[in-house]
């Protein structure tokens, strides 16, 4: 595979100069001192991990995988990954985000999310082990005892403990009202904990010296149903050394990410315990699954980058037949693919979701820093509100795409794709789970209309409606505004559609999630496509000397209104055919 190289120019254009995110950031109390010097500095290092210790290891992982010894029931992760999860933790990288006080260094939530963009190009298997111990850090930071927090956040943040999500079982996946794994007091206050979970990330490996598992589980009294959960903390060694029951039962055999850990966990008697209330272990769930969608979102976003700058080499320097127009370079046999406008299409289908999509999650990530930390709790409120809507959209929209790029870019190198010689169908099947786990990208359409639309009463969708509205009123001359203001109207109706036919039939609005989380984010991108080309616009004006970088963006934002933003028209006429030709089909009449 081509060498990855970190976009640390088209990453600062969105941060720095689209959302002058320094400024934000430097209004909040605990950001003050957080500049551009800090920051890029940061970045910059970030990219030399990436791309040098974490990179190389990607296509060698992947043939390699994870070992499992059924005698010890250990697990041995591909060679090198110990190495580097050591010079990934020993460089302060697991701590970046969070709380000084155990250790952390508290720096912003979004600079998290722009490094985690890289790691995810680079290496998603490897980054998958520090990247759900960040789960347990937050679960542990708002619902643990200040005990259990001195206990195991300083270990959890300096990585040299990792974390797990122990949530779903055999016969359960998003239904875990239906788990089976039970929680048995104790005299000593802590919990036996028997049972068997499936899929769970990391849950045995050689990496680190301990692993917290937080694993849901119900008490002998509980409800049956999601009323009865609670959250255990359940580690691999106790405080004395000994071995706590929880052991790997196996591996299970994958399509992809094969360099990560997916274990079957089986706690025999294992002792925890409890995360916050009894029988309240779903509040502390939706903690951990709201900051992993998040970093899912950013996983799709890393894999779209690796696969389009493998795409866009390939594209350079394949020959293959002369250009419609005639031979644009003489003095070879063909012309490279660039030239061939199908080519172009997907190259720049790619180009501009990714660089959309990136700024889509840098918005969201830059508010989750608002929403900690800002010193108006009424700014605050506004802040959570748009992370709350817009974590759906950027956990499913941006792995849809991460996969699509991904196909994209296999579709470009044509047959040399689907060998393994240039990596890219390993990023075909890496990308493949991201849409699926972490809830479904169908269960994150569903959370949108069901749960994210009514927030508040309908406030949290009232205020994006606002703000952009807003951004548009003031800046009417920015290049494609009409364009916006005509895809928001569209979401505006579907919104309306929604709420109208949702309420006398819940399935209407199941039926039109989907489309409407994709209407969305296709608005949503299109806003700041138009917020990209005015600042391109701006800085042409003032004489910049990236005249072409600049240029480039005008163009991108032109190719997105003419051939992506189009896609609005038929995603609002979805919506609003309803359910009657989904659940019209008995069961029998699918097979006939």
């Amino acid at each position: 595979m081509p060498a990855y190289r970190a976009p640390l120019r088209d990453m600062r254009f969105v941060f720095d100069e689209v959302l002058d995110a320094y400024a934000t950031l430097q209004s909040l109390p605990s950001q003050r001192e957080f500049g551009n010097d800090l920051g890029g500095a940061i970045l910059e290092e970030a990219a030399k991990l990436a791309e040098n210790v974490l990179a190389p290891l990607n296509g060698p992982g992947d043939k390699q995988g994870c070992q499992y010894d059924p005698q010890s029931k250990a697990v041995k992760t591909p060679d090198g990954f110990p190495a580097a999860y050591k010079q990934f933790a020993e460089g302060g990288w697991t701590a970046l985000a969070c709380a000084p006080e155990f250790g952390g260094q508290g720096l912003p939530h979004v600079l998290n999310m722009m490094v985690e963009e890289m790691v995810c190009s680079a290496n998603l298997s490897l980054g998958m082990y520090p990247g759900l111990t960040h789960g347990a850090i937050n679960a542990l930071t708002e619902h643990g005892t200040r005990e259990q927090q001195d206990q195991y956040l300083p270990k959890l943040i300096s990585g040299e403990w990792t974390g797990t999500m122990c949530l779903t079982e055999p016969q359960c996946g998003t239904d875990l009202g239906l788990i089976r794994t039970r929680a048995l007091p104790q005299a000593d206050g802590s919990y036996a904990i028997s049972g068997t979970k499936i899929w769970i990330t990391g849950g045995e490996h050689d990496l680190a010296d301990n692993i917290a598992h937080l694993v849901l589980a119900k008490l002998p009294d509980a409800p049956d149903s999601v009323k009865g959960i609670s959250l255990f903390l359940v580690p691999k060694f106790l405080e004395d050394g000994t071995r706590n029951p929880a052991f790997c039962g196996g591996l299970e055999h994958k399509m992809g990410i094969k360099g990560s850990a997916t274990c079957v966990m089986n706690f025999e008697g294992a002792r925890g315990w409890l995360i916050g209330e009894p029988n309240k272990g779903l509040k502390c769930m939706f903690t951990m699954m709201n900051s992993a969608r998040l970093m899912v979102g950013m996983q799709g976003l890393g894999i779209a980058e690796s696969a389009y700058q493998v795409s866009l080499g390939f594209a350079k320097e394949r020959l293959q037949s002369r250009s419609l127009s005639g031979p644009k370079v003489a003095d070879k046999p063909a012309d490279p693919i660039l030239v061939h406008p199908d080519v172009r299409r997907m190259l720049l289908r790619q180009k501009v979701m990714i660089e959309g999509c990136r700024a889509l999650a840098y918005f969201t990530g830059m508010h989750l820093d608002v929403a900690h930390d800002h010193e108006d709790p009424q700014v605050r409120q506004q802040s959570d509100d748009l992370v709350q809507l817009l974590t759906p959209v950027v956990k499913a929209f941006l792995t849809d795409e991460g996969f699509n790029c991904a196909n994209d870019g296999l579709q470009v190198l044509g047959g040399s794709g689907f060998t393994e010689d240039w990596g890219i169908e390993q990023l075909v099947r890496d990308c493949r789970i991201t849409r699926i786990y972490e809830g479904t990208n169908g269960i994150q359409a569903l959370d949108l209309v069901g749960r994210k639309l009514a927030l508040g009463g309908g406030r949290a969708v009232r205020s994006y409606f606002a703000l952009v509205e807003g951004w548009l009123k003031a800046n009417a001359d920015a290049p494609h505004a009409a364009a916006v203001g005509k895809a928001l109207k569209q979401l505006q109706q579907a919104t309306m559609w929604i709420a109208t036919e949702g309420m006398k039939d819940p399935e209407q609005a199941g039926a039109a999630s989907v489309p409407y989380l994709r209407l969305f984010a296709l608005t949503t991108l299109a806003w700041f496509w138009s917020r990209m080309a005015l600042t391109a616009q701006h800085k042409l004006a003032a004489g910049s000397s990236e005249s072409a970088f600049y240029g480039a963006k005008l163009k991108s934002a032109d190719f997105y209104m003419a051939r992506v933003l189009t896609e609005t028209d038929s995603l609002l006429a979805e919506v609003q055919a309803g359910k009657s030709s989904l659940m019209a089909f008995s069961e029998e009449e699918f097979a006939a």
